[in-house]
């Protein structure tokens, strides 16, 4: 039997130059995530307190808040990110750690915006007791 010769093709990396970017930053309760794109809304990079081998409470913390920021700032200067907008979503405790970690990162911090959703009437309310 003649064996057949593996051919491996590499794929063309595509390197695109970004110089201003949008850092969206969801931090709940539980976790905190960061996800840097263009000003089209293409991802360039993503960080997560799981992502970085966090567990447990660990990961809604400041701190590692921070970290995810960090990371997700040091892949997206691959990129040639410079300056960025920061849009803010939820009620987590790595809201301010993470936006004073982009800023360490040598990134300029244009825009700080908060887009937490926010309930118009609320949740229809339970049915009336009956005893």
């Amino acid at each position: 039997m003649a064996q057949q010769k593996k051919t491996t093709t590499k794929k063309k990396k595509i390197t695109t130059s970004v110089d201003k970017g949008i850092v969206h930053i969801h931090a709940s309760f539980n976790n905190t995530l960061v996800a840097v794109t263009d000003t089209a809304g293409n991802v360039l990079s993503w960080s997560s307190a799981g992502s970085l081998g966090y567990k447990g409470n660990k990961k809604s913390t400041p701190y590692v808040a921070g970290q995810v920021a960090e990371e997700a700032a040091k892949k997206a200067k691959e990129y040639g990110v410079k300056s960025v907008e920061v849009m803010v979503k939820g009620p987590g405790a790595g809201r301010e750690s993470a936006i004073r970690a982009l800023a360490n990162a040598d990134l300029e911090v244009t825009m700080i915006r908060d887009v937490s959703p926010l309930p118009h009437n609320g949740c229809r309310p339970p049915k009336r007791r009956r005893i």
